[in-house]
């Protein structure tokens, strides 16, 4: 893991080897063991790297390779395979890292190379023979990639504090980003919530001429849920067991000690359980809230004792959230309102301590069917022809129940449509009655929807619950469970590595019907068979509680003057584009027992975030 940038100039100016020193030292933190600058007249690429593989002066970047310079982010957990493939071919290689084979990959391949690689990965490489810059990002946007671009310069980094460092970037807000945060709790590509900042979206690549000044991107890999296997329920379990293990054996390939997040839910137990058949040591990590309803410490333990690794515990309290919030904000740079950042940051720096790389059961729930919001969709279908729906509305909105009378608002949606309203934090309707007519102008009719109507064009014929599953790996999954994971392991330099987001193992989930994932009165049905005889009852079959801070209890009691305080900030942004009447409404229905703790944390983050990055005191 690692942090890169780089920038060019387009007339002919000089970049200043300060330049990208200064990037390299906003990105210090994903890199801690070495940095490194190369400059050739109007380019400049930067490098902080964090040793993982081949730990000698070798693995230093910027790398060349005959007339081509890389720098890299991110593990390449196939490169011996195609190392000795390429070996074949007549490269010569001089280190023993997967750097070094992405480049004589790319000559010998050219942009084809990405159809190789199996793991995570952002990275550019500069072409000195032809004066031409290529990049690429990996499938589910596990490794970052963000640039800004205008008739004078190009300048790239894995995160926006680096580029916010050049004096040719000006801070401006995006609004509409803003208003698209405030619905999805991220904001989501390409935009960052920085005018003319961007990120190059997952699964996708760049070419940029420096000789003409073209700038074009382009899709390499989509997911495909349409070709689906016939298998029994036995067959599809032992094709499952035999990919988790296979993806598991390529994540444990690492110079440096690494671990494993146990959260004691199925997805991280089973990783354990399976790192458990190549190690007899596994060193386990896990973080629990003193808030019973939001701890699974006590499941985390069983996995520990029955697979006995070397097990660490943390308890997360509502004052770390006063010690670190204003460093998330920070760190995460985009607006993020995703409250599990907290924990997950903390998890990261304790861990850190002990291993620098730890693997985690993100993407099972994405893979599987894993949410309630999944089964909620096949509720809603059977209930589509549900009699008397008006008259059910008018008694829901009369209880104030919000939930219900939503649903039953949108019953007649396209499922995708439905799938947004489902999981928003301020609704399409509740957002109109919140904004103030200001900022109603600045975002001049701009709709979230579009969002997702663009992701699923041309996927009409996808069955019902392969939209759902095809939206979530084309927007929250690389845009929030990615970001989440990414920001919080390497702000502490620490690599996380993701076994059930192997693109061979999702391409395969892809293929199992539906129905052997989720019902609605079932959750990962066929990930459960397959764990029966690795994991216990108690496991596989408890509650889901997921990763959630105890946010509403905290914004009641320990931190109600706190958040009370950041949203009545009138220099803030809440209160510029919200109505003060509605924000107070929102803070005393919490009060008083309506549990709104996921939109005053995203208004908190919102205003905490504009104060870093715009605010002048």
């Amino acid at each position: 893991m690692c942090g890169i940038n780089g920038k060019i100039k387009f007339e002919g100016k000089k970049v200043l080897e300060n330049e990208i020193a200064i990037m390299n030292d906003a990105l210090a933190h994903r890199g801690p063991d070495d940095s490194g600058i190369w400059i050739e007249k109007n380019i400049g690429l930067g490098h902080q790297r964090l040793s993982i593989i081949d730990l000698s002066v070798a693995g230093h970047q910027p790398m060349e390779y005959d007339n081509l310079v890389i720098v890299f982010n991110g593990e390449i957990y196939n490169f011996l395979e195609l190392r000795k493939e390429l070996e074949k071919k007549g490269h010569v290689f001089k280190s023993k890292t997967d750097t070094e084979v992405i480049l004589a990959s790319y000559k010998e391949w050219g942009t084809e190379c990405l159809d190789k690689f199996r793991g995570m990965f952002a990275f550019a490489i500069y072409d000195t023979s032809t004066n031409v810059l290529f990049g690429a990002r990996d499938r589910f946007g596990k490794k970052p990639f963000k640039y800004y671009l205008d008739d004078n310069v190009f300048i790239f980094a894995s995160e926006l504090k680096a580029i916010l460092t050049q004096e040719e970037v000006e801070k401006e807000v995006d609004w509409e980003a803003i208003d698209d945060y405030l619905t999805l709790q991220y904001v989501p590509h390409p935009k960052t919530g920085f005018k003319n900042i961007y990120k190059l979206p997952h699964a996708h690549y760049f070419i940029l001429d420096m000789n003409t000044k073209k700038f074009a991107t382009k899709k390499y890999w989509d997911l495909d849920y349409s070709q689906k296997l016939n298998l029994s329920e036995k067959e599809w379990v032992k094709l499952l067991e035999d990919a988790l293990k296979e993806s598991v054996r390529l994540r444990m390939i690492s110079d440096v000690p690494l671990g494993v997040f146990l959260s004691g839910g199925i997805d991280s137990s089973a990783i354990v359980a399976f790192m458990s058949q190549f190690t007899d040591k596994v060193k386990t990590f896990s973080i629990g809230f003193d808030e019973k309803d939001f701890d699974e410490m006590e499941y985390a333990r069983m996995v520990a004792k029955r697979y006995n690794t070397n097990h660490h515990e943390f308890i997360v309290k509502s004052n770390d959230m006063l010690k670190f919030i204003e460093q998330l904000v920070y760190q995460y740079e985009e607006p993020y309102a995703d409250s599990s950042q907290l924990p997950t940051f903390i998890l990261s720096k304790f861990t850190r301590e002990y291993v620098t790389v730890a693997l985690n059961g993100d993407g099972g729930d994405e893979n599987f069917g894993g949410y309630d919001k999944y089964a909620v969709h096949l509720f809603a279908k059977r209930m589509k022809k549900l009699p008397f729906k008006n008259l059910l509305l008018y008694i829901f909105k009369i209880l104030g129940q919000e939930k219900g009378a939503l649903f039953l608002k949108i019953l007649d949606q396209e499922n995708w449509e439905q799938h947004l309203n489902y999981t928003n934090y301020f609704s399409t309707y509740s957002k109109q009655e919140f904004y103030t007519d200001q900022f109603k102008a600045k975002i001049n009719y701009h709709e979230t929807r579009d969002f997702f109507s663009r992701i699923i064009d041309g996927k009409s014929d996808l069955e019902y619950m392969d939209k759902i599953f095809y939206l979530d790996f084309n927007s929250y999954v690389p845009d929030d469970l990615m970001v989440k994971v990414d920001i919080a392991t390497m702000a502490k330099g620490l690599e996380a590595r993701s076994p059930l987001l192997d693109h061979k193992f999702v391409e395969l989930v892809a293929k199992i019907p539906s129905d052997l994932k989720v019902g609605v009165n079932r959750r990962k049905y066929i990930l459960k068979k397959m764990l029966e005889s690795y994991l216990d009852d108690d496991i596989l079959h408890r509650k889901k509680k997921g990763f959630a801070i105890p946010a509403k209890h905290w914004f009641r009691n320990e931190l109600k003057y706190y958040i009370k305080n950041v949203l009545s900030d009138e220099n803030g942004i809440v209160l510029q584009i919200m109505k003060k009447e509605k924000v107070d409404g929102l803070l005393k229905e919490h009060y008083g027992g309506k549990d709104h703790g996921k939109k005053l944390w995203t208004l908190m983050v919102l205003n905490l975030w504009y104060n870093e990055f715009f605010r002048i005191y």
